[in-house]
């Protein structure tokens, strides 16, 4: 492993998950901070509710492109031998520091969003079609419940039961990352937890005109 190459692309990755993409758009395009509207967050689902389609979805599409470009990026700097586990390793990290960049943005004052996009970027670059078999649980919980956040914590826990199972993969430091991310999802979503609960989350997509639906995934 090429230990600059590995640092620069550590170092990259969280820079490139700090780029506020939500908090960015809202001032440019809207003359609005989300984090001072709806859920505070800056991620993708607060973005849409707050300013509407247009504005959300390319700051989703950005969000997902930053974790899959810092989980490739060793590979683009050949920071590591491609058949070693050794680079399995270091785009895990720089998927994670990806991560860490979209929580805690250097570049928005470490106040970001919960990662899900960002996350879902790195899990795309590292197991695509796992990755794509928990996009499709995450769409058929929203579609049925039409929760974002129940959403996100089914297919985060699908994520190792697939690693696991359907997918098994002899990767012992996948396997461990999987259940991290997992583990991950239902710690940063707990608010969303306990108003799941008490039947208090609201629904993503039940809006009555002129009202807005803040409680962000």
């Amino acid at each position: 492993m090429n230990i600059l190459l590995s640092v620069i692309s550590l170092i990259l990755s969280y820079i490139a998950g700090s780029i506020p993409t939500a908090v960015w758009a809202g001032k440019l395009f809207h003359g609005v901070d989300v984090r001072e509207h709806g859920s505070g967050n800056a991620g993708a689902t607060n973005t849409i509710r707050v300013l509407g389609w247009k504005t959300g979805i390319p700051v989703l599409i950005v969000d997902l492109a930053k974790g899959w470009v810092a989980a490739s990026l060793p590979v683009f700097l050949n920071a590591a031998p491609a058949s070693d586990n050794q680079m399995l390793s270091l785009q895990i990290a720089c998927g994670m520091a990806a991560i860490l960049g979209h929580v805690f943005p250097l570049l928005a004052g470490f106040n970001g969003g919960k990662g899900v996009a960002t996350t879902f970027g790195v899990l795309l670059a590292l197991q695509p079609w796992v990755t794509i078999s928990c996009a499709g649980v995450f769409l058929v919980v929203l579609l049925i419940g039409g929760y974002v956040s129940l959403a996100s914590i089914c297919a985060g826990i699908m994520f190792p039961v697939f690693i696991f199972t359907f997918f098994n993969t002899p990767s012992v430091i996948l396997k461990v990352f999987s259940v991290l991310i997992a583990v991950a999802l239902i710690i940063t979503h707990e608010k969303n937890i306990v108003r799941l609960l008490r039947g208090e989350e609201k629904k993503f997509l039940n809006n009555k005109k002129g009202e807005t639906d803040f409680n962000e995934s």
